[in-house]
């Protein structure tokens, strides 16, 4: 006797659940052999997303080196990761200090984290610097501090340790990124334009180091949402940009964004846009139609300005 044709969709639905829940599972287990004993070093790992990726790493077993500015928040992170952690089964990270702005520690930091292990497996450069201003009111000492954070740091810690990685050949360089290193939005300039340099230099370096069997990877996302996000206020004119520019500020949770990181070190996939349909549609606006996508962006601008006339 056959089942009702009532059934049939309930069914198929459980039978999908079921094979999706698995199929996770499987990769969940994989991404924690995959990373074992691998040397990872993690910088800005104080922060929502580095912490994140630590947790995710560590618990996969990886040799952790994490980086970041205060002394302190390490010493706390490292204390939350060994806490409850099995020593036969996890590594006890080791800490470096590192300040992308003090361009002039660069090179004791790279003898430092070489140090650690004698080598590098993968190298997750996360740190990051915002800024939302008016183009005309930054001023020159910060557009340079943005660079050397979000720019001239990451490319010289990756050179640092290119020559091990060559010599090995072996080794996995990410850029955790941002969509503006591919779209730039108003009042975003100085932090725009650090990203898509970024970006520019990672691309290229791909290519040069691949032939060592070298891996780099972008991972793209839009802004990070560290809390839930806020209500949206009531609709003002021109709505398309209002919305366009709410879904490009539409951000991604820290947990979301290590697992991507995860999967890309895995798969060694080569780049990955994490956003909403909203930027990825202004992506290909941006190459396909241009002039569209600037007006759209230059009426959100005078929408702006005049609200603020207003109040």
């Amino acid at each position: 006797m056959g089942l009702p044709s009532v059934m049939v969709l309930p069914l198929l639905v459980v039978i999908a659940a079921g094979v999706y829940y698995i199929y996770n599972e499987v990769i969940h287990f994989m991404s924690k052999s995959l990373v074992r004993n691998k040397v990872v070093v993690i910088t800005d790992a104080v922060s929502g997303v580095g912490t994140e990726c630590a947790r995710l790493f560590h618990k996969g077993g990886a040799r952790l080196i994490l980086c970041g500015m205060s002394w302190d928040k390490l010493e706390s992170l490292y204390d939350s990761l060994t806490g409850d952690a099995d020593p036969r089964e996890t590594f006890a990270p080791k800490l470096v200090i590192l300040d992308f702005s003090d361009m002039a520690s660069m090179e004791e930091v790279v003898s430092e984290v070489m140090e650690c292990y004698g080598c590098v497996d993968v190298l997750i450069c996360n740190s990051s610097v915002k800024l939302k201003a008016p183009a005309r009111s930054v001023s020159l000492e910060t557009d340079r501090n943005i660079m050397d954070i979000n720019y001239f740091g990451p490319s010289t810690l990756a050179k640092g340790v290119l020559p091990a990685m060559i010599s090995r050949r072996s080794g996995h360089i990410i850029l955790v990124n941002s969509v503006q290193g591919r779209l730039a939005v108003p009042f975003r300039s100085s932090y725009a334009a650090s990203k898509h340099a970024a970006q520019a230099f990672f691309d290229c370096l791909r290519a040069e180091v691949e032939e060592y069997g070298l891996v780099v990877s972008t991972v793209s996302h839009t802004f990070i949402n560290s809390a839930e996000p806020a209500p949206l206020p009531s609709p003002k004119p021109n709505a398309l940009a209002a919305f366009i520019k709410s879904q490009l500020t539409h951000g991604v949770r820290p947990s979301v964004l290590a697992n991507e990181i995860m999967q890309t070190v895995n798969r060694k996939r080569k780049e990955v846009v994490l956003a909403h349909p909203i930027p990825r549609v202004a992506l290909y606006l941006r190459s396909l139609f241009p002039p569209f996508l600037f007006a759209v962006l230059a009426a959100g601008v005078k929408d702006s300005m005049l609200a603020e006339e207003m109040q």
